[in-house]
């Protein structure tokens, strides 16, 4: 047994382990797999992301692990299926941290191997424990350093929930002690307008979920008062963010180092800087996406310049799919024209259908990485894993599994299945098929099929993408054999659908 694990050690571990690359991860935010150019899209402009898969490997068949942020950020972090722990819904922006401290995560398996690790972006796993709840005006007791990071600077949940302030490390950034900060997300604290009652103070209407504190035009969930100092504006949060990333890289030049670099575009409220007005015929949606780009352009060019490309591992992915209109009057809906942020496939942002977790993703990494597409079917839930093979480091207990030679375009064997989970419950994908259990949800859900039933749906993708046609009753053994796997992966867990 021994000379077995020896001979694994010496010869299973890739041989990059002696000369780890720089590792950067870039997480859009709702971004559909057809809302970019290099996936189809003509009237939305991504030069930078395009030459970033031009140069790379571009995935028609990665998935996040769930249809909506928090889940989603959890299971690319710990390598577990959020649905096996209670809590992992969209989070308050006070909640408390949902990944225990000390866990074994992404960044601290590839700190264990020498990386310094960062975090800049949309957080919203949780800050604070039960024990001790998140207190704005003092160190904040639990957050990214405390689960493997080094170094962070971010926003605690959504651009649409307060606190809107940035956190770095384990302060509140630009902080009046004179001016303390209360949040509530059960009743309106403080004197400060609210949009539903100064809907007249707003750059945009909001529907009643997101009509609680203004601050600086835009009404969000929750209520807020005090820190107006630290208060940020929505028309500089992507370019604050990025500011912050090519900081953290040109602190870290010298290596390694693992940054995960979370955007917030292009999520709501949607309010680009000004540069970025008219970029898209879509309205401030599509040029959130215009902005996204630019973001990552900003960044790719930092690398290139500090002469670090070549040895630096860029993914860029989404948190989910797409969704139009969720909550705010920007005129998503009318002027989509012809564009199809969902690319080929049905549902969206919260659906149990493919466009809620299959998800646009680029992977490069020059002279390491052949350029081409890859139909090798991968879920995010496998990174931690990847990465540990990659940095030759052991794998924690955990659902990720190593994938790395499919993320390197060494290999297209799939998964022999992947859990997702919308809104409403959970799906599984083997091989071509994709079955969904009945459910007496709504059929459809902000404007798209949510992939609610009353009977199971069985869809064979490779042949029905927008999955338009069941053939569960057509299948019965197939079917029978989906629901049997799906119940054997998710034996003693329930799953939280409360989301």
């Amino acid at each position: 047994m021994f000379r077995l694990l020896s001979f694994c050690l010496l010869f299973c571990m890739p041989a990059v382990a002696d000369d780890p690359p720089n590792i950067v991860l870039i997480y859009a935010d709702d971004l559909g797999y057809g809302d970019l150019g290099c996936y189809g899209a003509t009237t939305i402009q991504t030069p930078h992301i395009d030459r970033l898969a031009e140069q790379g490997l571009r995935f028609t068949a990665a998935y996040a692990t769930s249809a909506t942020c928090t889940p989603s950020r959890y299971g690319l972090l710990t390598g577990n299926y959020p649905w096996r722990r209670q809590g992992t819904r969209i989070l308050a922006g006070d909640a408390s941290m949902i990944i225990p401290p000390g866990s074994a995560t992404l960044p601290s398996v590839l700190r264990r191997a020498g990386y310094r690790t960062g975090v800049v972006g949309k957080w919203h796993l949780g800050l604070g424990t039960a024990e001790e709840p998140v207190d704005w005006n003092s160190a904040i007791s639990s957050g990214p350093l405390q689960v493997g990071f080094d170094h962070s600077f971010i926003m605690a949940a959504t651009g649409d929930r307060v606190p809107t302030v940035f956190v770095e490390n384990h302060r509140v950034v630009n902080l009046d002690p004179a001016d303390p900060i209360q949040v509530s997300y059960k009743r309106k604290i403080g004197d400060w307008p609210t949009g539903r009652e100064n809907p007249g103070l707003m750059k945009f209407g909001a529907d009643d979920q997101h009509s609680d504190t203004i601050t600086h035009g835009v009404s969000r969930i929750g209520f807020m008062t005090g820190g107006k100092a630290a208060l940020w504006k929505d028309e500089e949060l992507g370019d604050r963010f990025t500011a912050e990333t090519l900081g953290f890289i040109e602190r870290e030049k010298a290596g390694p180092f693992f940054l995960f670099f979370a955007l917030h575009e292009p999520h709501v409220p949607r309010v680009p800087a000004p540069r970025f007005a008219g970029k898209s015929p879509h309205g401030p949606r599509g040029d959130a996406i215009a902005q996204l780009d630019d973001h990552v352009g900003a960044v790719i060019t930092k690398l290139r310049q500090l002469k670090l490309l070549e040895n630096t591992l860029v993914i860029l992915t989404s948190d989910n799919g797409p969704v139009l209109d969720d909550g705010y009057e920007d005129d998503a809906v009318g002027k989509i024209g012809d564009h199809r942020p969902s690319g080929p496939f049905s549902g969206g942002k919260y659906s149990k259908l493919e466009a809620g977790t299959r998800v646009p993703m680029i992977v490069s990494w020059p002279g390491k990485i052949s350029p081409g597409v890859s139909a090798a079917v991968c879920t995010q839930l496998d990174f931690l894993a990847s990465f540990a093979m990659l940095v030759g480091q052991p794998v924690p207990a955990c659902d990720s599994r190593d994938a790395i030679d499919v993320l390197l375009g060494k290999s297209t064997v799939s998964r022999a299945a992947i859990v997702q989970e919308g809104i409403s419950g959970l799906t599984l994908r083997a091989g071509d098929w994709k079955y969904i259990p009945p459910h007496k949800g709504p059929s459809e859900l902000k404007g798209m099929r949510s992939g609610n039933h009353p009977r199971p749906q069985l869809y064979l993708l490779a042949e029905d993408p927008a999955e338009t046609r069941n053939l569960a009753e057509a299948n019965p053994e197939k079917t029978k054999e989906l629901a049997a796997m799906l119940a054997g992966i998710t034996a003693n867990h329930s799953s939280n659908e409360s989301h």
